[in-house]
């Protein structure tokens, strides 16, 4: 199915939103360039109701547990955020979380509503609980920063006033993408099959040691051939976060 962006779905309540459609997920596939799988919720859409953030479950269905909660797709706000990343920016927030305690102290507090969401999402997806990821967010949260990717994702999905510095982010790209406008038309293609394999040049946005790239993904694509792994793990021999050689994505 061809997903056209001028022609998005429509919801008639929040829960209706946060529930990604069979559409949703075509979308999200070609934002991404690859296959989705434990998409539980979009909790961030473009004015136009395409997909901007995909929730991805705690633990996905392969069993591995999975901290990256929030992970971006539309291809504009990645290639946007990842100019960030290439002109030092992480670097600079790094400097000001070390000089400034109430940023620190702000920034934390953005750890600890990503940590509480992540329950949330995994209650409204029957998961529940994830004891191997308990505390441990993403992004470099609490202290560092380590993927502009996961903040700006986490400020979109949980609005403004939550995350400081995703929030930063999503100001300093303002010359690439605003809240206020649709940049859908031409972002990724919209003909042809959906993706059956991953095609991307996407990395993990901050997917901790804990989870790393996972041997299972292999087995359950064995097991079910039907289903592709999830947004955010992909196979050996994809870029870390933020080292994107063509700066076009995460």
């Amino acid at each position: 199915m061809a997903a056209d962006p001028a022609t998005p779905e429509t919801a008639s309540s929040p829960e209706q939103s946060r529930r990604p459609s069979p559409r949703d997920l075509d979308v999200l596939s070609r934002q991404l360039g690859r296959p989705v799988r434990d998409v539980v919720e979009i909790p961030a859409r473009c004015v136009c109701g395409n997909p901007l953030v995909a929730a991805t479950s705690p633990r996905l269905s392969n069993g591995t547990p999975f901290p990256t909660t929030f992970y971006l797709t539309h291809p504009v706000i990645t290639a946007a955020v990842s100019r960030l990343e290439a002109g030092g920016l992480m670097n600079e927030m790094n400097d000001r979380l070390g000089a400034d305690p109430a940023l620190a102290a702000d920034y934390r507090a953005a750890h600890e509503a990503y940590l509480a969401s992540r329950v949330e999402i995994g209650a409204r997806s029957g998961i529940g609980a994830v004891p191997e990821i308990d505390g441990i967010s993403a992004g470099g949260m609490p202290t560092r920063v380590k993927c502009l990717h996961v903040l700006v994702g986490h400020s979109l999905a949980a609005g403004p006033g939550v995350n400081p510095l995703g929030d930063e982010a999503i100001a300093a790209i303002g010359e690439w993408w605003t809240t206020d406008r649709c940049y859908c038309g031409g972002a990724w293609d919209t003909g042809g099959e959906t993706p059956s394999q991953d095609l991307s040049r996407h990395g993990p946005q901050g997917l901790p040691e804990i989870v790393g790239r996972p041997a299972p993904v292999r087995k359950a694509r064995a097991e079910d051939p039907g289903h592709a792994p999830a947004a955010g793990t992909e196979p050996a021999g994809t870029e870390p976060a933020g080292t994107d050689p063509d700066g076009a994505g995460q």
